[in-house]
């Protein structure tokens, strides 16, 4: 496929394929570091209690 290139030509082709990669992996790194530091700070049983008290003083208030 490439041999039309020359060897340099393939050359920074593939170094310009591996930094692309390299750029892809750690922009999605930093993405997903970030959705896990969001997801630690949430704590599933104090939501839980307060979405059982805000739907039952709804139910409450609408009765």
């Amino acid at each position: 496929m490439f041999e039309s290139l020359s060897g340099e030509m393939q050359l920074i082709l593939v170094v310009l394929v591996i930094a692309v990669l390299f750029i892809f992996v750690f922009y999605n790194s930093k993405r997903n570091k970030e959705k896990l530091y969001n997801r630690r700070s949430r704590n599933f049983k104090n939501n839980v209690l307060e979405k059982r008290k805000s739907k039952e003083s709804n139910e409450l208030g609408s009765k």
